[in-house]
């Protein structure tokens, strides 16, 4: 009898340990080395070679420059079912995408507006005097 797994499709929330790791790198490449060891970590971890790092995390990781990353981080990492790891810094919530602004919708939007305003006739006010 053999069984197939299925693949983990979902989110974890970790605290990731880097001083250990980037303590093995020269001092003026030790935030790159953190960024390195965060990759292997979600790679081991969440069992996926492709892994991606959010802004907020990129961010959080070189705030102190390349010579002083902070030695743990907590990461929330979410994996799709193509096997795509995307980990953000714990906390943050993704934004929805913003619609392009482009003159196509702008136009479309502007259309829009014209029909709801010709479909809804307006009600005329009639003021009585005395």
């Amino acid at each position: 009898m053999t069984t197939t797994k299925t693949p983990f499709v979902g989110e974890r929330t970790y605290t990731v340990p880097l001083r250990k790791e980037y303590q093995k790198a020269p001092i003026y490449k030790r935030t790159k080395k953190a960024v390195a060891a965060l990759r292997q970590f979600l790679q081991k971890h969440m069992k996926s070679e492709e892994v991606k790092l959010g802004k907020k995390l990129n961010e959080a990781l070189w705030q102190r420059g390349i010579t002083n990353p902070p030695h743990k981080v907590k990461v929330t990492a979410t994996k799709n079912e193509k096997g795509e790891v995307f980990a953000e810094l714990f906390g943050v919530q993704d934004k929805p995408k913003r619609e392009k602004k482009g003159k196509k919708v702008a136009l479309k939007k502007a259309e829009e507006a014209q029909k709801k305003e010709t479909a809804a006739p307006k009600e005329k006010t009639t003021v009585e005097q005395k």
